[in-house]
C-alpha cells in the first residue's frame, strides 16, 4: 500500500513538473531573427548567388540602399527583422516562387509575415522603376547605337523588342480566360525593350496571356514616342511584328545574298533580348 502511495505521488509530482516546464517554456521570449545564420556571412559567393540570384556585392551595394531606409523599424515587439534579412527573404522568394520554401528556410517568422515582407520590399523596389528603366538621354542612345553596331554591323539600332509570357495562377472570374495563352496556361504577356548590354529600357506588364505581341506594341507608349519623333533610331523585332521604318523584322523568305546577310545580322543582334529573357536576374525582376 505504501509503495502504491509513493508511486502515485511520484506520478503527480512528474505531472506538476511537466506543467511548470510547459508554463516556463510558454513564458520565455520567442527566438527571433538573431538566431538565424546571416546568409551574407554563411554562404560563399557561388552558393549565395545560386540561392538568391544576385551576387553579394549587388545585394549590398545596389539593392540594399534602395530599401534600407524604408524598411527600418523602431518598435518594441521582440527584435525587428533587419532590412538586409527582409531583402534576402524577398530575393529567396523571387528565386523559388514559393512561400513554403522561404518559410522552411527560416525560424521564428510565420508564412503570413514572409508574405507581408515580400509585398513590402517589392513595393519599395518597384517605386524605383523609372530611375532605372528608361530610354535614356540622346547621348546614351548614341552610345547604345554604337554598341549594337559592334555586334553585327547593324546601324542605327537603339533597342531590341520582344514579349515573354510570365506564368500566373488562374485569376478566375468572368475575365479569367483571357489570361490563358496559346500554349494553354495562364500568363501575363510582358513586352520588353532592351539595350546592347541586356539593360531594360522599357517594359509593359499589364496585358493578359491571350494578347498578341503586335497588339501590345501598337498600344504602347514606345510606339507613340517613335510616331511622334521623340525617339530617333530603330528597334529590332521578330516576325510577329509588322515591319515599320522604326521597327525592322526578318525577311521571311530571303532570296538573295543581301537579304541573307540582313537576316544573319538581325538574328545575331536580336539574340540579346533572348539572352535577357533567359537570365535569372530578369525573372527576379519580373517578380517585383
Amino acid at each position: 500500500m505504501d509503495n502504491e502511495f509513493l508511486n502515485d505521488s511520484d506520478s503527480d509530482d512528474g505531472f506538476e513538473d511537466e506543467n511548470v516546464e510547459n508554463d516556463i517554456r510558454w513564458r520565455l521570449p520567442k527566438r527571433y531573427i538573431r538566431d538565424w545564420e546571416n546568409p551574407i556571412e554563411f554562404y560563399e559567393d557561388g552558393p549565395f548567388k545560386k540561392r538568391y540570384r544576385f551576387s553579394k556585392k549587388a545585394v549590398i551595394d545596389i539593392l540594399l540602399p534602395l530599401v534600407n531606409e524604408q524598411l527600418q523599424r523602431n518598435d518594441n515587439r521582440g527584435l525587428p527583422i533587419s532590412p538586409i534579412m527582409q531583402l534576402l527573404i524577398t530575393l529567396r522568394f523571387y528565386a523559388t516562387s514559393s512561400f513554403q520554401i522561404v518559410n522552411g528556410d527560416i525560424r521564428g517568422v510565420s508564412q503570413a509575415s514572409v508574405s507581408r515582407i515580400v509585398a513590402r520590399v517589392s513595393t519599395i523596389l518597384a517605386s524605383h522603376l523609372k530611375q532605372y528603366i528608361n530610354f535614356l538621354t540622346q547621348q546614351r542612345q548614341r552610345q547604345n547605337t554604337n554598341r549594337f553596331y559592334e555586334v553585327a554591323n547593324f546601324p542605327r539600332i537603339i533597342g531590341c523588342i520582344d514579349c515573354t509570357h510570365i506564368r500566373i495562377a488562374n485569376p478566375g472570374g468572368n475575365n479569367g480566360e483571357i489570361f490563358r495563352n496559346r500554349k494553354g496556361w495562364f500568363s501575363l504577356n510582358v513586352q520588353v525593350v532592351c539595350g546592347p548590354q541586356r539593360e531594360i529600357l522599357d517594359i509593359v506588364v499589364r496585358h493578359p496571356g491571350s494578347a498578341h505581341d503586335a497588339v501590345i506594341f501598337d498600344r504602347s507608349s514606345v510606339r507613340c514616342r517613335f510616331e511622334l519623333g521623340y525617339l530617333d533610331g530603330i528597334l529590332l523585332g521578330d516576325s510577329g511584328y509588322a515591319c515599320r521604318k522604326y521597327l525592322l523584322t526578318p525577311v521571311l523568305r530571303p532570296d538573295n545574298n543581301a537579304e541573307i546577310r540582313y537576316n544573319n545580322a538581325h538574328k545575331k543582334t536580336r539574340v540579346i533580348i533572348e539572352q535577357l529573357f533567359g537570365s535569372a536576374a530578369f525573372h527576379a525582376y519580373i517578380m517585383v
